[in-house]
């Protein structure tokens, strides 16, 4: 009878994690051991804590998990943001569904939502009302509306890429208090006119010719949620005077922005007549966000 050469066996969880973030690390991807950790956890059903431990038991790696694994180790090592190959972005409670025509929400989003949400809920009201403006993925309005669940929260997208997005989160996490909008930011909720208590965004702030350096920002973030003109502020410009518009006195703004922009952006709000304009830094003492009062 033939010799049979027996079949190799399974590769085990640690080698496959320590093999991929080698080859992540040489594509030059920024956290090549975490995104190892969390893309087979992806592929194991499992979280990043769970391969972990696999890892440490010695486990092996079923074959349709290794399987799996290769083509979206090929399209990360690519650039393709991890978040797109998962489907998900983790945002503080929440897990948001994201992929190819919205941009991903980031970590640094985490501490605007809180500045809304602490806003939010210091207004004396049994209902305050909260907007978002280009709510992309909807991650700030849906921070919002769970964790201020007695608050009413109005969403506003002009993308119709984004948009399919946002009403798909907004229905994976079933938040009642949410109501979506497909319309431009100009014209937003003119029914709320003078009665919004908070009004939040992230827009798009990156000046026209600062191209950014990371892959998976330049490749696969839509264009229309980067660049912000020449100086970056166009869309902030806008915010301003539609807040003005949306908020009741003693209403607050809050806008996401650059590192280097916090200035410029005091000054706006401070001459279309808004109040108390100040920059707060994220957690990694960049400037992140200013905040105003309307009068």
């Amino acid at each position: 009878m033939p010799e049979t050469v027996p079949a190799p066996a399974p590769s085990s969880v640690a080698d496959v994690v320590r093999d991929t973030a080698r080859r992540f690390g040489a594509a030059g991807v920024p956290d090549p051991q975490v995104d190892a950790e969390l893309l087979v956890a992806h592929v194991l059903d499992s979280s990043r804590g769970g391969v972990q431990a696999a890892a440490i038991r010695g486990d092996r790696m079923p074959p349709p998990a290794v399987a799996a694994l290769a083509p979206l180790v090929d399209r990360r090592c690519a650039r393709e943001p991890l978040q797109h190959l998962t489907g998900l972005a983790p945002f503080r409670s929440l897990e948001l569904a994201v992929g190819p025509g919205v941009f991903v929400p980031r970590p640094e989003t985490e501490m605007v939502a809180q500045l809304a949400i602490d806003a939010l809920r210091s207004v004396a009201s049994e209902s305050p009302i909260a907007v978002d403006l280009g709510t992309g993925s909807g991650a700030i309005a849906l921070a919002m509306a769970t964790e201020v669940s007695h608050a009413r929260v109005f969403a506003a997208e002009n993308s119709v890429d984004a948009y399919i997005w946002t009403k798909q989160n907004a229905a994976r996490i079933g938040a009642r208090n949410v109501t979506l909008a497909f319309i431009d930011l100009a014209d937003a909720f003119p029914e709320l006119d003078g009665t919004v208590s908070v009004v939040a965004s992230n827009p798009p702030y990156v000046p026209d010719d600062a191209i950014p350096r990371d892959p998976e920002v330049r490749l696969y973030d839509p264009p229309a949620a980067l660049y912000g003109g020449p100086d970056g502020l166009d869309a902030v410009r806008q915010l301003s005077r539609v807040g003005l518009r949306l908020a009741h006195p003693g209403g607050s703004i809050v806008i996401e922005h650059g590192e280097w922009q916090g200035a410029a952006i005091r000054d706006i709000l401070t001459a279309d007549g808004w109040r108390a304009a100040a920059t707060h830094p994220d957690l990694t003492a960049r400037d992140r966000a200013t905040t105003a009062v309307r009068p």
